[in-house]
C-alpha cells in the first residue's frame, strides 16, 4: 500500500494496481501549489462531503482520468450535473466490493453543503478493507462513539483523522478515537492550511507518543509504502 499526501485532507493511496483518491481539493490549496493535478490519474475518487475544501477538484480530475467517483447520493447527482456520469452512489451503513476491495460508509459528525450551496446530503468516512491491509478515513469529524465500533469489529492498520480542531476534532480527541478504533498508525489531516486549523507540530506528535500511538504528518507531495 502506498499512500500520497496533496495537502489538507486528500491523499492518494495505490492498492492492488488501483490508485484511490480521497477528497482532492489541492489547486485553491497555496500550501499545495507545486503539486500538478494534471498528473493525477486515479482509478477512484472518494468524496466523504460537500465543502469545497474536499471536493474543489473532483470534477476536473474526474473528467481528466475517467475515474469512478464514489460518494453519497447528493453528490453523485451533483457531479452528474457538472458532466461527470462515472459515479458510484453510497450511503452510511452500505458497502461494495470495488477491484481493489471493500468500502463502507460510516458515521462522521460534520455538516455537508456543496460549493454552489446545494444540499451535500450526510457527511461520512470511509472504511477500506483489502488484500494490503485496512484503512479508515475518517473525513472531517468531531469524536464520536460511533467509532468504537469500528475497533470492535475490524481490525484497522492505518487511519486517517482529522487534527485541526475547530471545525473537527483536534489532537486530544484525535487520540481518544485512535483508542476506539483501535490504531497504532495514524496519519493526521486537515491541519495548517487555514489560520483555524494550524497546529504545533511538535507538540501534537509528543501527544500521541505518550498515548503510545504513531503519528505521522506527511509533506505535500511526500510518498510513503506501509
Amino acid at each position: 500500500m502506498k499512500i500520497t499526501y496533496y495537502g489538507h485532507s486528500c491523499f492518494a493511496v495505490e492498492i492492488k494496481g488501483k490508485t484511490i483518491l480521497f477528497d482532492p481539493f489541492i489547486t485553491p490549496n497555496e500550501l499545495a501549489k507545486d503539486i500538478d493535478i494534471e498528473s493525477i490519474k486515479p482509478d477512484f475518487i472518494l468524496i466523504s462531503h460537500g465543502h469545497s475544501d474536499h471536493i474543489a477538484d473532483a470534477v476536473r480530475i474526474a473528467k481528466n482520468s475517467g475515474a469512478t467517483v464514489v460518494s453519497n447520493y447528493e453528490i453523485t447527482e451533483w457531479l452528474n450535473k457538472q458532466g461527470v456520469s462515472n459515479v458510484h452512489p453510497m450511503n452510511i451503513g452500505g458497502h461494495w466490493f470495488f477491484e481493489f476491495g471493500k468500502v463502507k460508509c460510516v458515521v462522521a459528525v460534520h455538516s455537508s453543503t456543496l460549493p454552489d450551496g446545494s444540499y451535500g446530503g450526510n457527511p461520512m468516512g470511509f472504511l477500506l478493507e483489502t488484500d494490503e491491509g485496512n484503512l479508515y478515513y475518517a473525513g472531517d469529524t468531531a469524536l464520536t462513539y460511533d467509532m468504537k465500533l469500528i475497533g470492535d469489529y475490524k481490525q484497522i492498520d492505518v487511519a486517517f483523522l482529522p487534527i485541526g480542531n475547530n471545525f473537527t476534532m483536534g489532537i486530544d480527541n484525535a487520540i481518544i478515537a485512535a483508542d476506539f478504533i483501535k490504531c497504532e498508525k495514524i496519519i493526521g489531516m486537515h491541519y495548517d492550511t487555514f489560520g483555524y486549523i494550524k497546529i504545533d507540530h511538535k507538540e501534537a506528535t509528543e501527544k500521541f507518543n505518550v498515548a503510545g500511538k504513531e503519528l505521522t504528518l506527511m509533506k505535500i507531495g511526500e510518498s510513503k509504502s506501509l
